[in-house]
């Protein structure tokens, strides 16, 4: 068997701190740097981005929707981008946010989970919808492969607070919250881990887990994608605070407030940053 996703993770948390840059190469962020809204801007834009994040970081976050945006062309170049990504020993999470049931949610999965496919990444975000169990099967696909999953539970959107703490009414978590159920199956499924397991949550910066029936004690083996810092209005500093006794387990995703730099001014926003939060992480 390969080595686990988690015990990746945990080695990167711990040799190359929290931070994780987020590869957004919105049409705004392209007028900004000067480059076409094409994909030779967006290869341009996010090969920087991946040579600013090496040797900075451990671990980048490709969003994949602005690459799909720009069709097939698109996708070969988040083709290069993954490949350079993982060539400079950076872990890649794709945040494809793919979710179905059966064999169409395996489909996704092989899509970016398969070593050696063309759209390889170390994680994927996932939704769950339709339910946690109905991941099954890219679940065991990624456990067979090394590779590892994020499961979005509280997301850092204001439109997802509505669902996301609505009580379910049947079953194993009737009366629990949304959220607060996927993480519960989340935390079944990494019971084995000895320090992280390769499945995965994402909880935004900017909610108040609390809120959300989610504890500290069904996230201990659980590794945590946050977004939200930066210009979605959290910040770094303030991350022992809001993730408590998981603080360990949270990579910190920081996007637009890095790339706004340019290309000249990014790697060194990000060394602030990460700066920033091993101070804070310090404390």
């Amino acid at each position: 068997m390969p080595e686990s996703f988690g015990d990746r993770l945990d080695a990167v948390l711990a040799d190359r701190g929290q931070l994780c840059l987020g590869i957004d190469p919105h049409a705004f962020l392209l007028r900004e740097w000067e480059l076409p809204d094409t994909p030779g801007g967006v290869r341009d834009f996010s090969l920087r981005a991946v040579e600013a994040a090496s040797g900075a970081v451990g671990i980048v976050k490709p969003q994949v929707a602005f690459f799909e945006r720009h069709g097939s062309a698109g996708y070969a170049v988040l083709e290069e981008v993954l490949l350079a990504a993982r060539s400079a020993d950076l872990l890649v999470i794709a945040d494809a946010k793919r979710g179905d049931v059966g064999s169409t949610v395996a489909a996704y999965g092989a899509s970016w989970l398969t070593p050696g496919s063309t759209l390889e990444a170390d994680a994927m975000t996932v939704s769950a919808y339709q339910g946690v169990g109905s991941l099954a099967e890219v679940v065991g696909l990624a456990s067979s492969h090394g590779k590892g999953l994020f499961i979005l539970a509280a997301t850092s959107n204001p439109e997802a607070v509505e669902t996301q703490t609505a009580l379910r009414d049947r079953g194993e978590f009737a009366g629990w919250t949304v959220a607060a159920s996927i993480v519960s199956e989340v935390n079944q499924l990494n019971s084995e881990a000895i320090r992280l397991g390769s499945v995965g949550v994402v909880i935004g910066a900017t909610v108040d887990a609390v809120d959300y029936g989610i504890t500290d004690d069904r996230l201990l083996r659980t590794p945590i994608l946050a977004p939200g810092f930066g210009e979605q209005g959290a910040t770094l500093s303030d991350l022992p605070e809001l993730y408590g006794a998981v603080t360990p387990n949270v990579i910190a995703n920081v996007g637009r407030g890095v790339l706004r730099a340019g290309a000249a001014g990014m790697r060194g926003e990000l060394l602030r940053q990460a700066e920033e939060l091993r101070e804070a992480l310090a404390r």
